[in-house]
């Protein structure tokens, strides 16, 4: 009725496969819980209820019921399509339109990859065991038995957090580096991982940290607001800027590096210097 707003005795008989006189029993029932259910006879009658009745208005504020729409809208972009239901029939409820105030799209600008984030999300709810070949930072090939536990959104790329069966620990997955996913029918029980140290290394190799002091030219502004935003030590005259940063330092930060091409150039540490040179000579040398 929300959803119709009138609606015929026999609509509801057929609806519910019950008699005619069971819906105005049930309908009697409805009015005297206090629901402002109301009948009209004739042609073009029907039974209705008050326009202005919004279910449980008594319960949730104005805002309230809004904030509840924009939070499951929200919710429906992030692949989520059991939410889609239920964000209609709540909208049916709070007699309201929920308004279409973001959008999301995690995919690249390239093509479209196979769907790890959704198959990773029912394994998680389904606790059943996953395996995947997995690349690290140092283009080391591993096969991977694993017990999914999060999806983590971070610094632009989603990952999934997992206790590696194997390894007997609590480790993190980029998702462009997995490759040959399967869920298997394997059903694991949760952990206690107050227990377990978090180790967000997905290598045993030791990564140190390394202070890098950056001058990244003005060309280059853009991918500064993009990338180090927070981490810019000095705007120089000519709009280029001096960057300070902590990272640890494996080849991820000198391709990093090197993806800037004439635009950056490292001042600190001396040995990051270095090798960064070494690497462009290498560069050059393989397109002279």
């Amino acid at each position: 009725m929300l959803n119709k707003k009138r609606v015929t005795a026999k609509e509801l008989a057929e609806r519910f496969d019950v008699s005619s006189r069971t819906i105005y029993r049930d309908i009697d029932t409805i009015s005297l819980a206090g629901i402002p259910i109301y009948t009209e006879k004739g042609k073009g009658g029907g039974i209705s209820l008050l326009p202005e009745f919004v279910l449980n208005k008594s319960i949730l504020t104005e805002q309230e019921q809004g904030e509840i729409l924009s939070a499951l809208q929200g919710l429906s972009q992030i692949q989520s399509p059991n939410s889609d239901p239920v964000l209609q029939k709540l909208s049916t409820i709070f007699n309201k339109t929920a308004a279409k105030w973001l959008e999301v799209d995690f995919s690249d600008w390239s093509f479209e990859r196979e769907d790890y984030w959704g198959s990773f999300k029912n394994a998680i709810l389904q606790k059943k065991v996953a395996e995947f070949d997995y690349y690290s930072t140092y283009s080391e090939k591993t096969h991977r038995r694993v017990e999914p536990i999060q999806l983590w959104f971070k610094s632009k790329s989603w990952y999934l957090k997992a206790y590696d069966l194997d390894k007997n620990d609590l480790r993190l997955f980029k998702l462009t580096r997995i490759r040959t996913l399967a869920i298997t029918e394997e059903v694991f029980s949760e952990r206690d991982f107050l227990a377990i140290t978090d180790n967000d290394s997905n290598s045993s190799k030791h990564k140190p940290d390394v202070h890098l002091r950056l001058l990244i030219k003005s060309e280059m502004a853009y991918r500064v607001l993009d990338e180090f935003s927070g981490y810019v030590e000095e705007q120089k005259p000519d709009g280029s800027y001096i960057i300070s940063i902590c990272w640890p330092e494996d080849n991820w930060i000198y391709g990093t590096i090197l993806s800037f091409g004439e635009h950056i150039e490292v001042l600190e540490p001396q040995h990051v210097r270095e090798i960064i040179q070494k690497k462009a000579r290498k560069i050059y040398e393989q397109h002279s």
